[in-house]
C-alpha cells in the first residue's frame, strides 16, 4: 500500500518536484540497473506511468528519463519555482572552463571508481563526470556521451583547446567522452574492462600506455561547449 505522500505524488503528476537528497534513477521499473543520478536540488517531473514498485520520471534540466522506486518518493518535495534554463554566452563559458577542469582534477584526487550511471561524486561514469563538471559552474550538458557529441560545436583535433570534449566509440556512435586538458592530455572516468576503473588522465597518442592507445584507436572527434542545454520537454 502506498503512503499518503506517495499517493499524492502519483495523483498530481503534472507538478514539478525537487530532490531533497541524491536520488538514483533506474532504466526499468525493476530498479536493478542505474540509469543516472539526480543530485540534491534537481528538478523532475513525475509521469503517469506507474509499474510495479516504480514510477517513470524525467529530469527537467537535461530531459533525461528514468524510473524512481516508490520507496524513494519521500526524497522529493514539490518545487516552489519551476526550473528555468539559464542562457550563457560562449565568451562567458570560456571564462569558466578553468573551473570546469579544476572540478575534474579535484574529483580525481578523491578515492573513486567507475559507476555506470554515476553523476554524483565520488563515483562517475564518463559522461556523468563531464555533466557534473560543467554544471558545477551552472552550465548544463545532455546526459550521455552521444548526446553530448551532438550538442557541442565540432572542433578539429588540430585546434583543440583546454575544456573541449573528446569523443570515442564506434564509427556509428560515441560511447565515451573525456575533457581535454592541453598538451595532448585529457581526463576521463573509464571502467574496469578498459581503463582506470575511475578518473584518470590519458594522452591522445599511439605512444601512450595500453589504456591511452586503446582509446586513441576509438577516437571519433572533439567538440566545444558554446551553450548550456535548454530543456525540450514541458
Amino acid at each position: 500500500m502506498l503512503s499518503n505522500s506517495e499517493s499524492q505524488i502519483l495523483n498530481f503528476t503534472a507538478s514539478e518536484y525537487q530532490c531533497l537528497a541524491n536520488l538514483n534513477l533506474y532504466d526499468s521499473p525493476e530498479c536493478t540497473r542505474l540509469a543516472t543520478q539526480a543530485a540534491v536540488g534537481r528538478h523532475l517531473q513525475v509521469t503517469s506511468n506507474h509499474q510495479g514498485q516504480a514510477v517513470e520520471v524525467y529530469l527537467c534540466e537535461d530531459d533525461y528519463p528514468g524510473w524512481v522506486a516508490l520507496a524513494d518518493l519521500g526524497l522529493l518535495q514539490p518545487a516552489t519555482v519551476q526550473y528555468q534554463a539559464t542562457t550563457w554566452a560562449e565568451t562567458e563559458i570560456k571564462k569558466l572552463l578553468p573551473q570546469v577542469i579544476a572540478f575534474t582534477q579535484k574529483a580525481m584526487e578523491q578515492s573513486n571508481e567507475y559507476l555506470w550511471g554515476g553523476t554524483v561524486g565520488p563515483n562517475y561514469d564518463c559522461s556523468g563526470l563531464m555533466q557534473a563538471a560543467f554544471v558545477s559552474v551552472g552550465i548544463w550538458l545532455p546526459r550521455d556521451a552521444y548526446q553530448q557529441e551532438a550538442f557541442v560545436q565540432p572542433v578539429k583535433l588540430t585546434e583543440l583547446e583546454p575544456g573541449d570534449l573528446i569523443f570515442f566509440g564506434t564509427p556509428e556512435k560515441a560511447t565515451h567522452v573525456g575533457l581535454y586538458l592541453g598538451d595532448g592530455a585529457y581526463i576521463h572516468s573509464s571502467g574496469k574492462a578498459q581503463g582506470r576503473n575511475g578518473i584518470g588522465i590519458d594522452i591522445l597518442s599511439e605512444q601512450g600506455d595500453a589504456v591511452s592507445r586503446s582509446y586513441y584507436q576509438q577516437l571519433r572527434g572533439a567538440g566545444r561547449v558554446v551553450q548550456s542545454y535548454e530543456p525540450q520537454r514541458r
